[in-house]
């Protein structure tokens, strides 16, 4: 089951989106966990009628599991990542739109207001007024299917993949003889993942005909991992080598499926060349001993920059952003995903307890367990300030305690206790916070959206007439709705920074790895 502040924020997105009585099975299904339809209407006290629609209404938005066991029968689950997902609604079609145009936005975003559409009930409803525009809607939606922008929605998407999981890791355990080690152990899990991502992959494996295609996620999220990414880029190095960057990563586009790839895959600098325009003036942002460099040339200085061909040591390797081996250009997206997530600790450890809080944090990071005085000599800080400054990190939960007796008894008195950073513990309590931001965030829009004065106005511009025309609202109406327009942008645009970092934590947190955060 998901925690507290997340089935808050859950159960606040259903709400919003799909109104009170779907959010009330979300609310059961995230308090009590997994429950088949008669527990659901005993828990929620809803009509069986009524019960029956809302769970039809989540399951087709594809916001619910559910299952047929042998032990339980027909059970459901919510899909918490899926209800998260729907805070980049909004990202996604505008994305599309860049991609393919507005028939492109149109299509995506008709497609997330069902959940899941065939092909002919997409390219009817948008052609309904325009019939000759179909052939457009056509061609656009083969272009989105081709580029993996949609996937078939198959049987298998419908049920919970843990259930498979822990099936297929038991049965890989069992052949293990003896006790296993912990490499045995990971190696059944991998390939347990494995398994079940080839079955994915098969299942989507379908023709066209009667197919439901839903957005996939996955390859829209790419798009967001390498904005980032050129920006990290602009950060640390300069904007001639963000272009270079965006260059390198428009040259793999296409291949990257999803943000859980370790690395992309190779291409050439000939490839990367082509993609920069010779007025975007690298020469700028680099000094060279040739005067007129070509384009080529400079494009591959920039790149044994990003690489750290200068620093072939392992904190070079750590703050490289690409990797060249045999010519081919490698974008490593595993070392820049850890970096970025690095990042997002230390601005909330300099936030919450200043310079001093992201010293002891990048020092623990960087050598590992320490004692309070092992910390305060190599920090160069004194005891008195040391102390309480590690409690109030150990608050956070941005570092923690590991305790080292020297005696059977455990006694406190003779026990060595070490201070360490623990990420997943620490990402977790940040996704954790950020999540209470988004719900208060919300919470907001709403509260300033049910005040008298602004609920009439919008109640009013609701109006055929005044829609049509506002100049029939009043100048103080269009003073309120002016200031509730003014409000509500700056939520969205605080939103939108704190699901980037949600993205970071929790999304790049799957790169090259196969946790299911």
């Amino acid at each position: 089951m998901a925690d507290a502040e997340t089935s808050r924020l859950c159960v606040q997105i259903v709400w919003s989106h799909f109104g009170p009585l779907s959010a009330k099975v979300a609310f059961a299904l995230l308090t009590r966990g997994r429950l088949s339809l008669s527990q659901l209407i005993r828990y929620t006290k809803m009509k069986p009628r009524t019960a029956r629609v809302a769970t039809l209404v989540l399951v087709q938005q594809n916001i619910l599991w559910h299952s047929n066991t042998e032990e339980e029968g027909e059970m459901l689950e919510f899909n918490t990542l899926e209800c998260l997902m729907r805070l980049r609604f909004g990202r996604f079609v505008w994305q599309a739109e860049q991609l393919f145009g507005s028939s492109g936005a149109e299509i995506v975003q008709l497609i997330l207001d069902h959940g899941k559409l065939q092909q002919p009930d997409v390219i009817s409803r948008l052609s309904l007024n325009n019939p000759k525009s179909s052939s457009l809607y056509s061609q656009t939606l083969q272009k989105l299917i081709s580029g993996a922008y949609l996937k078939p929605s198959t049987l298998l998407s419908h049920h919970s993949p843990r259930d498979k999981r822990i099936k297929y890791e038991a049965e890989e355990k069992a052949k293990i003889t003896g006790f296993p080690t912990a490499k045995e152990l990971r190696e059944a899990q991998e390939t347990a993942e494995a398994r079940l991502k080839r079955e994915e992959k098969e299942a989507e494996s379908v023709g066209l005909d009667g197919v439901y295609f839903r957005v996939n996620f996955d390859k829209f999220n790419t798009h967001i991992r390498n904005k980032l990414i050129e920006m990290a880029a602009a950060e640390r190095f300069n904007r001639s080598a963000a272009l270079v960057m965006q260059a390198t990563l428009k040259a793999t586009e296409a291949r990257q499926k999803s943000v859980s790839d370790a690395r992309s895959d190779p291409t050439l600098t000939a490839a990367i060349a082509m993609l920069i325009s010779d007025d975007e003036g690298l020469s700028a942002g680099i000094v060279t001993s040739i005067k007129k460099a070509s384009s080529a040339s400079l494009v591959k200085d920039y790149l044994g920059l990003m690489s750290a061909i200068d620093n072939p040591t392992p904190a070079g390797k750590a703050a490289s952003f690409i990797s060249l081996t045999e010519n081919k250009v490698y974008v490593e997206f595993e070392i820049i995903s850890k970096r970025l997530r690095r990042r997002v600790l230390e601005a909330v450890a300099r936030e919450r307890h200043g310079d001093d809080g992201v010293r002891i944090v990048r020092l623990l990071l960087d050598i590992g367990k320490m004692d309070e005085k092992q910390i305060a000599k190599v920090a160069m800080m004194p005891n008195n300030v040391v102390r309480p400054l590690l409690a109030a990190l150990s608050s956070d939960f941005l570092i923690s305690t590991q305790e080292v007796p020297r005696s059977a008894d455990r006694n406190p008195t003779r026990t060595f206790y070490l201070w360490h950073v623990d990420l997943h513990k620490a990402y977790s309590a940040l996704l954790g916070h950020l999540y209470k931001t988004l719900y208060n965030i919300g919470m907001r829009r709403q509260a300033e959206q049910e005040e008298p004065t602004v609920k009439a106005v919008l109640a009013k511009r609701a109006r055929t007439d005044v829609a049509q025309d506002e100049n029939l609202l009043s100048r103080m109406e269009r003073d309120v709705l002016k200031e509730w327009e003014t409000k509500r942008e700056k939520l969205t645009v605080l939103e939108m920074r704190v699901e980037e970092a949600v993205f970071i934590l929790r999304d790049l947190d799957k790169v090259g790895s196969y946790e299911d955060i």
